[in-house]
């Protein structure tokens, strides 16, 4: 029988290259984004034999969850695995985050996740899988992270009590924390030399982190060989939350 995975904010970046990852092995994946055309795409560039559907949704809609996991029952039947990927990424310190900024990362980051962990639960079983997308800046504060950080923690928290809650019935709940991928998203970042020393400077490995990295980590994490994992937050890092060191590139600097 085909496994079935939902992957929120598949659209581009980690997302897609999560989706990527799933489908070569064979899972038939639901993937879920706000844009139609960048869904399209994916679709289109999958190989022959990937099995993928797509739901445009606003995941903070009130009916977002149901929609999603309807399709999801409709299209490939129950889901094995969830992985919340989707979120956001408004940066500022406590005392410049605006009551918008603060709804609009609680709405993605949090609240989101909770309700689709919520309307998937009831459909899965021994073997199945959540994994959320989380952030090393969710184990250690960062300047500027305000509520970046706070909802990030607030993520491994929501996984651990799942972990708790619903192991004895064989369902895991983990999170993986990346550092800062390079993604479109982040492209901008790169150039500045405060941000490379922040996060390519305290980085004991020799490049950066790419989205396959943490494809790949939820992959593991949502097979059988991550079977007795659970309750787990995997950083994938290449050691920036674990090690004070500074990368010899910087030295000089």
């Amino acid at each position: 029988m085909t496994e079935v995975a939902i992957v929120t904010g598949a659209a581009g970046g980690i997302g897609e290259a999560i989706v990527r990852t799933l489908a070569a092995q064979g899972v038939a994946v639901v993937g879920t984004g706000r844009s139609a055309d960048k869904l399209e795409r994916l679709a289109a560039s999958l190989d022959t034999g990937m099995a993928f559907s797509h739901v445009v949704a606003d995941i903070t809609e009130a009916d977002a969850p149901q929609r999603i996991v309807g399709h999801c029952l409709e299209r490939f039947g129950k889901p094995n695995y969830l992985v919340n990927n989707a979120g956001a990424g408004a940066w500022a310190p406590v005392h410049a985050t605006s009551d918008a900024m603060l709804d609009e990362v609680i709405a993605i980051s949090l609240r989101a996740p909770f309700r689709l962990c919520r309307e998937v639960i009831p459909y899965m079983s021994r073997g199945c899988a959540v994994v959320n997308i989380g952030s090393t800046f969710g184990i250690m504060g960062g300047m500027d992270g305000g509520i970046y950080c706070a909802v990030k923690a607030g993520l491994k928290g929501l996984t651990q009590t799942m972990a708790a809650q619903y192991g004895e019935q064989g369902i895991r709940s983990n999170l993986v924390a990346p550092t800062v991928v390079r993604t479109p998203m982040t492209e901008g970042a790169w150039d500045y030399p405060a941000f490379q020393r922040i996060n390519q400077g305290l980085t004991p490995f020799y490049r950066d982190c790419r989205p396959e990295d943490v494809a790949n980590a939820v992959a593991f994490l949502c097979s059988d060989k991550g079977e007795f994992i659970n309750g787990q937050v995997l950083p994938v890092d290449g050691g920036w939350s674990t090690t004070r060191m500074i990368n010899s590139r910087f030295l000089a600097q």
